[in-house]
């Protein structure tokens, strides 16, 4: 068992973290307020090929996996930079195209994943639907050799930013009559696809969106794979990266709140002369919160080594823990920060008040901490199904 990287992980873990403090938290904090998007830093970490690392290098990637990705991920957020568009382009997007899409699927979009020109954005979730896939009400149906396409999603981020939008949809298997769930790339600015900004309290420079489709209709290239049959692999083989670099984002901030908080503790003296961190009251909390933390990025590392090796089944398990343990840990962290800076904490200026609304957004979303309970309870602990 080697937990050390490769040197060209280490290099590209280095050169990631130069390129996130380059930027820093007060350029994000600074975008998100004023209603904009991060793409000078999106633009520069795909001319630097960061964006492409797990992308095949005949399409102008890095040829790495999801262990390459989430370093990215993971660092830009350690810098105060997490970008969520990296979970749903190149980590969900990216995959789905490059292991189920067809060949002109393939030339047409990881080019321009791979250096930043293109995002393709993820809609799967529904407003009525929640949790519960099986209740998607999203229908694509045949018209000549075309697709139409109806329905309604939520809380889809980055729509604004993107030309293309990977939409879960269900269509009719015409043996069965039941319904099997399929994957359409729809532009983003396709005659009945409408969007409509939703307010959040969260502190993001990516938006979120519900999405109306109405009769949107796709030439039949647009479905993901050459078949039907395509739909459930190409489904599942992008929640699994979803899920590592959502934890790598929720462990970078974790280090990032730390950081933050360490330095402060260590230089602040009010009693004797004393550094506030002296006190087991301080340090204790932060201690704590970084043994969470480095627990959460020794499972990334353990799901997305699976991953890579092809073992989709243990990964699923190891993401879904990977996931869960990011999400306490990162909110943790914030908070503990925030609460060791006592009413600096809550300041804009230091930093970490910033990143509350987001580390709680971790423990929803992609899935909820009680789905993955769920999930381990049922598939590791051999329980009944409990929903």
């Amino acid at each position: 068992m080697n937990f050390d990287l490769t040197p060209e992980q280490d290099q590209l873990r280095d050169a990631v973290r130069a390129l996130g403090r380059k930027y820093g938290h007060g350029y994000f904090v600074e975008k998100a307020r004023a209603g904009t998007h991060t793409t000078e830093l999106w633009q520069e970490a795909g001319r630097l090929g960061y964006l492409g690392v797990n992308i095949p290098t005949e399409y102008g990637g890095g040829g790495g996996g999801i262990t390459e990705l989430a370093i990215v991920c993971e660092e830009l957020a350690a810098a105060g930079c997490p970008l969520l568009l990296l979970v749903v382009s190149p980590a969900i997007a990216a995959t789905v195209i490059t292991r189920h899409g067809t060949d002109e699927q393939r030339k047409r979009h990881l080019p321009g994943l791979a250096d930043g020109s293109q995002k393709i954005v993820f809609a799967i979730t529904e407003p009525e639907a929640g949790s519960n896939f099986h209740r998607l009400g999203t229908v694509a149906r045949r018209d000549g050799d075309d697709w139409l396409l109806t329905g309604r999603k939520c809380y889809i981020s980055g729509v604004d930013e993107a030309g293309h939008v990977l939409v879960v949809a269900r269509t009719e298997d015409s043996g069965t009559g039941k319904l099997k769930p399929a994957l359409f790339i729809v532009p983003t600015d396709a005659p009945g696809l409408e969007r409509s900004k939703l307010d959040m309290e969260i502190l993001s420079p990516e938006n979120q969106f519900l999405l109306y489709l109405d009769d949107v209709r796709l030439p039949g290239d647009a479905l993901v794979g050459e078949s039907l049959d395509a739909g459930l692999p190409a489904l599942f083989s992008g929640l699994n990266p979803e899920r590592i670099t959502v934890a790598a984002m929720g462990a970078g901030t974790g280090r990032y709140a730390i950081e933050r908080a360490s330095e402060y503790t260590a230089k602040r003296a009010v009693w004797g002369g004393k550094s506030i961190g002296s006190h087991q009251g301080v340090a204790h909390p932060l201690a704590h919160a970084a043994v969470q933390v480095e627990l959460a990025r020794l499972m990334i590392h353990k799901a997305a080594t699976l991953y890579d090796a092809g073992r989709d089944l243990e990964a699923g398990v190891a993401g879904n823990m990977a996931k869960y343990a990011a999400g306490e840990a990162a909110a943790l962290a914030v908070d503990t920060a925030v609460q060791a800076l006592g009413g600096a904490g809550m300041t804009t200026e230091y930093g970490v008040a910033t990143l509350l609304g987001a580390v709680r957004a971790g423990r929803i979303a992609p899935v909820s901490r009680e789905m993955i309970l769920n999930f381990v309870a049922q598939h590791v602990l051999g329980q009944d199904k409990s929903y």
